[in-house]
Parts: C-alpha cells; sequence; structure tokens
C-alpha cells in the first residue's frame, strides 16, 4: 500500500519546497506545473493511473488537487471507486474516516447547491429577457434577438501604439495584453481584426 503524493504550482517561477516538505513521507510524489483549472494535467492523470485500491494520496492542500469544487469531487469520486483515500494536510481532510465521508458528502451538497443557483439565475434571466420583448412588441417595436456579452472596447489609438510596441519586440505580449487590460484570447482576436482592416502596416 503505498503513499502517493501529489504536488501543483501554478508557473514554474513557484516553488515546490513547501508542499515536498509536507509530503516527505510520501513515494512516489507526482508534480505538475499549470493552472489546476483543468483536470487534464500529465501528472494527475498519471498519479490517478497509478494508485491502486489500499494505497492513500495526499496533497498539502485542496487547491493544489483542483480549483473547482465540480473537479475535487469528480477526483476523489475516481479515486474512492479504485479503493483509494485521500488525505489533504491543511483542510485535515481524510476519506477514510468517518469525518472525512461526511465533510466529502457536504461537498457533494453544495456543489448541487450551485449547480443549482446558475442554473435558477439562467432561468430569471431568460423570464427577464422575455417580458422586455412583450413590452418591446406592445409598444410597435422589434424583440431583442440576442443579447450577449458586450463587447470589450479600446481605445484604437492606445492599441495601434501597444501593438506596434509589441510587433517591434519592444515589449512582451503579455505586457501588451496588461496595458491594454485584455485577456490573451481577447487580445489575439483584436490582432486579427486590426491586422484585417490595417494590413498589420502603417
Amino acid at each position: 500500500m503505498a503513499r502517493i503524493g501529489y504536488i501543483r504550482i501554478s508557473t514554474a517561477e513557484q516553488n515546490t519546497a513547501r508542499q515536498e516538505t509536507a509530503l516527505a513521507d510520501c513515494d512516489p510524489v507526482y508534480v505538475d506545473v499549470c493552472s489546476g483549472s483543468t483536470t487534464q494535467r500529465p501528472q494527475l492523470q498519471a498519479m490517478l493511473t497509478y494508485a491502486r485500491a489500499g494505497d492513500t494520496v495526499v496533497v498539502e492542500s485542496f487547491s493544489r488537487l483542483a480549483r473547482s469544487t465540480k473537479d475535487l469531487l469528480s477526483i476523489v469520486e475516481a479515486l474512492n471507486k479504485k479503493g483509494v483515500e485521500i488525505i489533504s494536510l491543511k483542510e485535515n481532510f481524510d476519506t477514510g474516516t468517518p469525518a472525512g465521508r461526511l465533510m466529502l458528502t457536504m461537498f457533494g451538497a453544495l456543489a448541487e447547491f450551485e449547480r443549482e443557483q446558475i442554473l435558477e439565475r439562467q432561468r430569471e434571466g431568460i423570464q427577464a429577457a422575455k417580458q422586455t420583448d412583450a413590452e418591446l412588441i406592445a409598444n410597435g417595436l422589434k424583440p431583442v434577438k440576442y443579447r450577449g456579452r458586450a463587447p470589450i472596447l479600446v481605445d484604437k489609438d492606445d492599441f495601434r501604439r501597444e501593438y506596434k510596441k509589441w510587433k517591434a519586440h519592444k515589449q512582451t505580449a503579455v505586457v501588451t495584453m496588461k496595458k491594454l487590460g485584455l485577456k490573451r484570447g481577447t487580445f489575439y482576436n483584436k490582432v486579427k481584426e486590426y491586422e484585417a482592416q490595417k494590413g498589420g502596416n502603417e
């Protein structure tokens, strides 16, 4: 029966020393250097494959294992089905104890409540949109067919200036995004739009 450690850090600049110290009695230890927003992590998947009935998986905290309650429950359920216990040192959580199993049930209930709240907000939003459309029709106006997220507006001069710096290799894409207040996907979409309109040359 193995005591398996799992460590995750988001970037290579972060240090695993604290987690390694906490999991000093574990062997083997799997280490991922990536975001916890997805369960498709190489070492996490390797750990899930390696774990056998009677083994115990140890993490420094639940945030290392998963960022969302949904993903956490999915991972814990997959391990429990294999007969593997999970211990989180920070939360003092152990699925091998009655208290740990109770906490797991509570996590599941909270996740279900969260899902119901999201669905309720969606239903309320749809109902509000229908009411607005009915009012528009009553006033002889056309209803709104599409309600999407408002486009992110960026000053054209600011974008052109920072775009040129980036293209001239005077600053990185990350710095450019930060200056413009854009996320990665939005930034590159705006670059495509700009280059399509201007050819990228002025």
